[in-house]
Parts: C-alpha cells; sequence; structure tokens
C-alpha cells in the first residue's frame, strides 16, 4: 500500500478518536461513557505496541518468555478488591491526581519525595513512549513497503507525533483539577483496547485457520524447526527465577506505572466498577494471548530463510498472502495500542510534572500573587506544553537512541525502573513505621544500583565485547561486572538488575525507616493510609495540626485557585457537615485539611501544602502528641458511629412506632366503624323480627297465608340473628385460644363435596357454573365442620361477586411436597391489590365502605383464618391472571403433622 493512502487512513481515525473524546465529554453522564466496561477496557492500556508486536517477536525468538509480562498482573487482578479499593479510597478522600502526589502525601507531603518520583516517572516512561512511536514507524514502513528517511521533516512518525501532542493537550487538559474524570479521553482508550483486540484476534484467526490448518498443523511445523523444543519450556531452576523475576516486574508494573495508576485510580468513577474488572481484563489478556504462539511460530515456518523481524510477522504473514486489508486492519490494531498509551502516558506525566517539579518549585510564589483566571489559563498551559514536549522529547529519544533496541527489551527496562517506587508505595498501604528518608534513600539506591546493572550496559552496547565496563566490571573487579553482580551469573539482563535494584531498595527503606522516625506529619498520614476504612468518612478530624489560622487567610487563598463563587460554596458545606458556627473566626485541624485537599487537584499535594503554610501559623507536635490525638480522634469516630448507629435505630423505632400508632387509629376508627356495622346487622333483623310480630298482635283479622309469611320471616330473620351472634361468639373463641378443633381423619374430597351441596340452589339461581373434579381420595386430618365452613365462605363470596352472567367458580386441590393447596377461583371484579394484606383482618370491610355497604357482616374471611392457622396452615388472596379473585390455603398432609 502506498505512504499516501496509509497516511488517509490513519488521519481519518485519528479525526474518529477525536469525534468519540468530543461526544464523550459531552455525555460524560450517559450510560456509554460512564459504566464498568469502559473502566475495564481502559486498563488494558497496560497493552502497548509492545504487547502487539513485541510478544510475538519474544515467542518467535525464546519461546515462552513472553508470557511472565501477563502472568504478574493476572496473580495480582483477585487481590484488586482489597489493595485497589483501599487506594481509590486513599486517593479520593485526598484528591490524588497522579502516583507522585500519592506516595509525596504519604510521606509528609513531601515535595521533594514528589520530585524524585516524577524523575523516576519521567526516566522510566520516556524511553516507553519512544518505543510506541518506534513501533509506528516500523510498522508503517512495513505497511507501505518503504525505507526509514532520516530526515525528520519527511518522517512520517513526526507528524504522528505532532498530532499526538495535540490531542493529548487538547483533551488531557480540560480541566485546572488533575483530579476531575476524563471521559473524553478515557472513552475513547477504551475504544481502542477494544479495536486492537478485535483486530489481533483477527489476524491470529487468519493465519491459524486459512494460512494454516490449525494450531495442531502450525506445532507440527514448527516442532523441526531448530531449537523448537529448547524455546518453550520453562527449563531449569536459572529459567525458573528469570520467570519469577519477570513477573514479579509486570506485577509491580500493573499499579505503578503511571497510565495505570491514572486508568485504575484517578479515572474510576465507583468502587463497584472494579468487581468487573477483576474478570473482564483477566479475559482481555487471556484472549490476547491466544494467537501470540500461533503468530510467531506460524512467521518462522514462513520466514525460516529470511532475516526478518519477528516483531512484524503479523504484519508480513497477510502481506505475503497480498491481503491488504488485513494488513492494514492488523497495522490500525497497534497504531492503537501504541498511541492510546502514548496519549495517556503523557497526561498522567505532565500532571506530575507541573504538580510535583515546576509549580512548587517555579510558579507557586507568582500563582500566589494571581487571580483565579490568570492562574487557571497558566496551569493548563503548564501542563499542555508539558505534554506536548514530553512527547516530542520520546520522539527525538526514538530518533537517536531507541532505534537499535528491540519493543520488548525498551518496554521491560521501563518496568524495572519503575518498579523502584514499589517499596514506597506499598509500604505506604500497609507499614505505618516507613518514612520519608526511607522512602527517598530507598529509591534513590535501587535507581542507582539499576543504572549500573541495566541502563548504562544498555547505553554502551549490552553484546559489545568491546565493552571493558561489561566484560570486566568496574575497575576490571570481577564481582562487579554490571551484568553478574557479586558473581550471580545465572540470570537475564532484566532479572539480575530487577534482583539487586530491589534487594537494595528495600534493604535502604526498611533500614532507614527502622532507624530514622518520621515527623507527626509522616505519622499522621501513616495512620489514614493504612486504616483508610476507618477515616474515609471523617477524614478531616484524623487531620493532626496546632497553630493559629484565620479562615479568612484560608478563603483569601482558595479564592485565587477555585474562585469566589465556589469556595463560598465548599465552606459553606464544610460548616454544614460539621455544623460550625459561620461567625467562627478561627480555623480548626478540619478545615486546613479541607483546604489543601480543595488545592491539591490544582497544584498537586505538596503545592497545596505550602501555600496554605504560608497563611497560617503552625506549631511543632511530638510523636507522642501525634498519637494521643489520633486515639482521641479514633476514639471520636467510634463514638461517632456508635451515635449514628443509636439515632438510626432510634429513627426507625420512632418510624416503626409511629406506624404502630397510625395502625392503631386505623383500627380504631375501623372497630368503630365495625361496632357500628354489626349494630347495623344485629338492629336490622331485630326490627323486621319486631315489626311482623306487632301486625300480627294488632291485626287479628290477617289471612292465613299473610300470618305464615309474617310468621316466616320472623324465623328467617332469627336464623340470620342467631348466625352474626355465632359468627362473634366464634370470632372471640378463636381470638382467645377458647375455641377447640375436633381433629380426625376425614376425606378432603369428600368434605368439599358435602359443602357443595348446600349451596347447589344459590348458584343455580344465579345462573353459576362451578366446576370441580377430583377422583382422588386424599385423606387428612381436620375438623370437618370447621373445614366446611371455611370453604362455604369461600364459595359464598364467589357466589357474591361472580357476575351476572356467565359466572364462573373453580375448586382445586394442588399436591405440594408436605402439604394440599385448595384455591377457590371466581371470574368476579378481582380484590384490589392493596387489600391483599388486610383482607383478612375482621375490620376489612368497613374500610371499604364509602359508597355502598357490602352485605354481610365482614366476619367470614377472619374466622376462616383463624381456622386455617389453627390447623398450621396458611390461607391468602390474590388475582386470576385473567379476571376474578383466587382465595387459597393449605392443609399439611398426615405424616407432615
Amino acid at each position: 500500500m502506498n505512504s499516501i493512502g496509509l497516511v488517509v487512513i490513519l488521519l481519518f481515525y485519528l479525526v474518529l478518536l477525536f469525534f468519540i473524546a468530543h461526544w464523550a465529554e459531552k455525555k460524560e453522564n450517559l450510560k456509554w461513557t460512564n459504566n464498568a466496561y469502559v473502566y475495564a477496557f481502559s486498563l488494558a492500556v497496560y497493552c502497548t505496541a509492545w504487547t502487539y508486536y513485541g510478544s510475538i517477536g519474544v515467542a518467535a525468538k525464546s519461546g515462552l518468555n513472553y508470557l511472565p509480562i501477563y502472568i504478574g498482573p493476572v496473580i495480582i487482578i483477585p487481590a484488586w478488591i482489597i489493595i485497589l479499593r483501599k487506594i481509590i479510597r486513599i486517593s479520593k478522600v485526598n484528591t490524588i491526581s497522579s502516583i507522585a502526589d500519592f506516595i509525596s502525601l504519604r510521606y509528609g507531603n513531601s515535595r521533594f519525595l514528589g520530585a524524585l518520583v516524577t524523575l523516576v516517572s519521567l526516566a522510566a516512561i520516556l524511553p516507553y513512549i519512544a518505543l510506541q512511536l518506534k513501533a509506528i514507524s516500523e510498522t508503517f514502513h512495513v505497511v507501505t513497503e518503504t525505507k526509514e528517511n532520516s530526515f525528520v521533516l519527511f518522517d512520517t512518525t513526526t507528524y504522528v507525533a505532532v498530532a499526538l501532542a495535540l490531542f493529548s493537550s487538547y483533551y488531557g487538559t480540560r480541566y485546572v483539577d488533575a483530579s476531575e474524570k476524563r471521559k473524553g479521553i478515557i472513552t475513547a482508550v477504551a475504544l481502542e483496547s477494544l479495536l486492537k483486540l478485535i483486530f489481533f484476534l483477527v489476524i491470529g484467526i487468519y493465519v491459524t485457520y486459512f494460512v494454516f490448518d490449525g494450531f495442531e498443523d502450525i506445532y507440527q511445523k514448527a516442532s523441526v524447526l531448530e531449537g523448537f523444543h529448547q524455546k518453550n519450556s520453562i527449563g531449569g531452576l536459572e529459567q525458573g527465577m528469570n520467570w519469577f523475576f519477570l513477573c514479579m516486574v509486570s506485577l509491580f508494573a500493573i499499579f505503578l506505572l503511571p497510565r495505570q495508576f491514572h486508568v485504575s485510580i484517578v479515572e474510576n468513577n465507583r468502587e463497584k466498577h472494579i468487581k468487573t474488572a477483576i474478570w473482564l481484563f483477566p479475559l482481555y489478556l487471556l484472549l490476547f494471548n491466544l494467537f501470540v504462539f500461533p503468530i510467531a511460530w506460524g512467521g518462522n515456518v514462513l520466514f525460516e530463510d529470511t532475516e526478518t523481524n519477528a516483531d512484524t510477522y503479523s504484519l508480513l504473514i497477510p502481506q505475503l498472502f497480498q491481503n491488504k486489508t488485513l494488513t492494514v486492519l492488523v497495522f490500525l490494531g497497534g497504531f492503537s495500542a501504541a498511541i492510546s498509551m502514548i496519549v495517556v502516558s503523557s497526561i498522567s506525566l505532565s500532571t506530575m510534572l507541573s504538580n510535583n517539579i515546576l509549580i512548587p518549585y517555579t510558579f507557586l510564589g507568582r500563582l500566589k500573587d494571581e487571580e483565579q483566571d490568570v492562574n487557571n489559563k497558566k496551569i493548563v498551559n503548564i501542563r499542555k506544553v508539558g505534554i506536548f514536549i514530553l512527547i516530542i522529547l520520546s520522539y527525538f529519544i526514538y530518533r537517536f537512541l531507541a532505534l537499535d533496541y528491540s519493543l520488548f527489551s525498551i518496554g521491560l527496562v521501563a518496568f524495572v525502573i519503575i518498579a523502584q517506587l514499589a517499596p514506597s508505595f506499598f509500604g505506604a498501604l500497609f507499614w505505618k513505621r516507613g518514612s520519608r528518608l526511607g522512602a527517598i534513600w530507598g529509591i534513590i539506591i535501587g535507581f542507582l544500583v539499576c543504572c549500573y546493572t541495566l541502563l548504562i550496559p544498555y547505553v554502551t552496547g549490552i553484546s559489545n565485547t568491546n565493552n571493558q565496563f561489561v566484560t570486566e566490571g568496574l575497575f576490571s573487579i570481577d564481582i562487579l561486572k554490571p551484568l553478574a553482580l557479586f558473581g550471580l551469573d545465572y540470570l537475564s539482563p532484566i532479572s539480575h538488575s530487577f534482583f539487586w535494584s530491589m534487594m537494595f531498595n528495600v534493604l535502604t527503606y526498611f533500614s532507614v525507616s527502622l532507624s530514622f522516625k518520621g515527623n507527626y506529619r509522616e505519622r499522621n498520614y501513616a495512620e489514614m493510609y493504612v486504616d483508610i476504612d476507618k477515616y474515609s468518612t471523617n477524614h478531616e478530624n484524623a487531620f493532626v495540626w496546632k497553630g493559629t489560622a484565620y479562615i479568612s487567610d484560608i478563603e483569601k487563598v482558595l479564592v485565587k485557585f477555585l474562585g469566589q463563587e465556589r469556595t463560598q460554596r465548599a465552606l459553606q458545606l464544610f460548616s454544614t457537615k460539621y455544623n460550625l458556627d459561620k461567625k467562627q473566626e478561627l480555623a480548626d485541624a478540619r478545615l486546613i485539611k479541607f483546604a489543601e485537599n480543595l488545592l491539591s487537584g490544582h497544584i498537586g499535594t505538596a503545592s497545596s501544602r505550602i501555600l496554605i503554610s504560608s497563611v497560617v501559623k503552625e506549631e511543632k507536635i511530638t510523636l507522642p502528641e501525634v498519637l494521643k490525638i489520633l486515639e482521641e480522634s479514633n476514639q471520636t469516630i467510634i463514638t461517632n458511629k456508635k451515635l449514628i448507629e443509636t439515632s438510626n435505630a432510634l429513627q426507625k423505632t420512632t418510624s416503626e412506632l409511629q406506624l404502630a400508632n397510625k395502625n392503631l387509629q386505623l383500627k380504631d376508627l375501623q372497630k368503630d366503624e365495625f361496632l357500628d356495622t354489626v349494630t347495623h346487622e344485629l338492629r336490622t333483623p331485630i326490627t323486621a323480627i319486631r315489626a311482623a310480630s306487632e301486625i300480627l298482635i294488632e291485626d287479628e283479622e290477617l289471612p292465613e297465608d299473610l300470618k305464615k309469611q309474617f310468621l316466616q320471616n320472623i324465623i328467617s330473620e332469627s336464623d340470620r340473628l342467631s348466625r352474626l351472634i355465632d359468627k362473634i361468639l366464634d370470632l372471640e373463641k378463636f381470638e382467645s385460644g377458647k375455641q377447640k378443633l375436633n381433629i380426625q381423619e376425614h376425606d378432603l374430597v369428600e368434605t368439599i363435596q358435602k359443602t357443595i351441596v348446600p349451596l347447589q340452589q344459590l348458584i343455580k339461581n344465579k345462573g353459576i357454573q362451578l366446576f370441580f373434579e377430583n377422583n382422588k381420595t386424599i385423606k387428612l386430618r381436620f375438623d370437618e365442620d370447621r373445614m366446611i365452613q371455611v370453604v362455604t365462605n369461600l364459595i359464598s363470596n364467589a357466589i357474591k361477586f361472580c357476575p351476572d352472567y356467565n359466572g364462573l367458580i373453580t375448586i382445586i386441590i394442588l399436591d405440594k411436597y408436605n402439604y394440599y393447596e385448595i384455591a377457590v377461583m371466581d371470574n368476579g371484579k378481582g380484590v384490589n391489590p392493596n387489600d391483599f394484606d388486610n383482607i383478612f383482618d375482621k375490620f376489612y370491610q368497613s374500610n371499604n365502605q364509602n359508597i355502598k355497604k357490602p352485605v354481610g357482616s365482614g366476619l367470614g374471611l377472619a374466622i376462616c383464618k383463624q381456622i386455617i392457622e389453627l390447623h398450621k396452615g396458611k390461607i391468602w388472596a390474590q388475582n386470576n391472571n385473567g379476571q376474578g379473585a383466587c382465595f387459597t390455603f393449605t392443609l399439611l398432609k398426615n405424616d407432615s403433622l
């Protein structure tokens, strides 16, 4: 493919990324940009061009040695749920925006330590960015089948670097507060991670199943190549040690690389997103490595007799078979892997550079005297220029230093350098005695050993036989050979350097920390870091500070960076949180910490401390005082927690009492209405009996047929009165526990059939069809009279609420595990779902009589419930799927009683 066509494709791809980033920034609350999957895919910025191309090169040359770089992260990922969550909480509480801020704040807000971490990160990452540019350049010339041009202006990579610098400068500095979430960048990175995986899987499938005939075919053809079996085995103890150290290097890198810290910590929106990341990210790495071996050894088979760069096999294989489309897609995948790393790394490095070197050491005095708008513009411009310079500087490293080294070797060197931050980083999380001096000297000693055993040999020529320093050692002392220090000669250069640098680093960190106690700030932050779960909700209370400070002075400083409106809003929220008097003039430790946090995102933790310290008078505090204050603070937090729990319990109890009182009032009202209903029901038959009796007494000449009718009415109303009184007495007996059941074994089906017989005429009169068909004998133990009473009541209710036409009542019996369910269903209007819980209450009817009093006393269902519960069963109401109500009760089987 010609160069112009590929450049056009690259420009179109970059425009697409600009559009995605712009869209995501505008739609920052959209579910497509703020979710766990975008977070998890953004973590795949770990897979750079080194992964995309370099892994294939290593697999082709030395077999399985590419695997430790992925095994390390996978080993530690299950612990993310604890470690990563802890780091995220610490960072959010303290408004941390970079790994330099994270480490420096833990060790007493040390400006020098922050600068040191930044310099080490620059030493590690700038060559790493150069590596990505090298990959873009080499693969561009492979796809276009052109040679590299030594003149800068004719080098395509020059324009790619400039474009990436402009893109990163624009979208990476949209916010003055570095701790703000950059939805545009992260969404674009997540998309690139997905695309590079898809393109890599596509080339893997193509090579495995179209160029070759599957994995077995590649293995058989590759196994006859020279050195195949030796390369594709772990080997003995020596090789196992190399694997172990490489796994440790990559394990540290997943936490310590500035780009990984940025995407996993700074850009984390919700802690729960970690739960998705701990399975999706390892799956991503697994899929990425699925076809590394087939592509690598398939390339070895195809290009056996040629001197070909194995890193580019994924491009050369489709190119060999004239598949230009696939070649371009693979190139775009590698391009995505490179630029996502460049963009995120340059943003994080620029933040570290500005907040830990440029602002605290040069610009802070001038920023203090400017207005907010001027300060914001200066801070943003510092970061923009920083990003641009870092990428351009990396480009020149690529042009003049990195051309002679493989992608894999440069990447591993970066990993070893950044690993020097590991003791101070993990010590910050888990060891309270770790001190600022211990961290500083540990990093310095570790970095110097790394330079001696790795960087100097690499720069001077690690394989150069004329290099006396490498072959004979410093001052020609044999045990000082940089690649075989103290006689350790069986490790690879990377493992060798990692072992010695980390050993000296760790020993220095621990010995210095134990020998020299840190100051009160160090111990203060040690407590807050290690026990973050204890202090996360009240972290200002755990901050130790003594001195004199005026709120007005602190406010003036905040206004310089936050503006009047945001400052006033922040202070108002602070006063509300701690219930402070608005007329209060003196600031306490809590406000000092709050103010430092507000400034940290803008100028870094070290600069915020310097700025606040300039307007307050701080007194020194002894270490015992710190521990005493922390203990008191801890007790206060515990007390507050107990008070909150007690308050919540009281609120819950109060709510329950209010609900109970409301229910009692409702019951009282229902009781009055119920008594009114019962009185009405009692008065009605009594009135009818009295009226009929008076007529019979006063009118002696009544015809015999009328006398019989009046006498029949008296008997009927007397029976009605008797039934009502019986129901009231039954209910009283059930509720008082006086009612005894006559439990015997009966056939449930026969009992239901007995119940239906006296109701047949009533059913027929209303034109209702009743369906009950059960030829099975069901022997259960129950009180038959009371069960007839229940079924009669339920069928009577069904008759009452069936429609006037086409009424249907269905009775079914369902055999369950240790009980039977008996359901009586009708096709009437059904029951209001809001009444399911209280329909069996004896006052229920009165609660539903706003328009018209229903027929009956409303005691039937209450009695049914009492009867069923005495039989150790349950009864409930629900609506049918179609129309009508369904009343269901259960009876235990004999062997379950």
